[in-house]
């Protein structure tokens, strides 16, 4: 059971992993030792998210969505299997926790009286330098 809020958790039956040898250092185990974990998230199908979620999670995954709709995180920074697999967890809870956050609505604002007026007043200024520019001929 992976818990993302108190409303929102994940069961285990929607999480696989699974093992791969990972590049890097690994000593003498480098070629023997799965360590590098791929854990999926079978998102789309997922009873316990809700659509909005849904639809925030897609565009935060980016290239880890996949077409049939699941979330994939792969991990290979430690040599241990274990901590792998609660880096990719942390990972996934990390990045559903961000889905949940709706993003505030922009509210569009007019430009303050001061600011267009300093605007124009800096316009006048550059017209005025290229005006004293083209009398004297140069």
């Amino acid at each position: 059971m992976l818990r993302i809020t108190d409303q929102i958790t994940i069961a285990d039956w929607e999480l696989t992993e699974q093992f791969t040898r990972a590049s890097g250092p690994g000593g003498q185990n480098v070629n023997k030792v799965s360590t590098a974990v791929e854990l999926r998230f079978e998102a789309e199908r997922s009873p316990n998210l809700p659509d909005p979620v849904k639809r925030r999670l897609r565009r935060l995954a980016g290239q880890r969505w996949t077409k049939d709709g699941a979330v994939v995180i792969f991990v290979q920074e430690t040599r241990s299997q274990a901590r792998n697999r609660e880096i990719a967890r942390d990972r996934l809870a990390e990045l559903i926790g961000r889905a949940t956050v709706a993003p505030k609505k922009r509210r569009p604002t007019r430009p303050t009286k001061g600011s267009i007026e300093r605007r124009l007043k800096a316009k006048k200024a550059r017209g005025e330098v290229k005006r004293l520019r083209g009398e004297t001929g140069e």
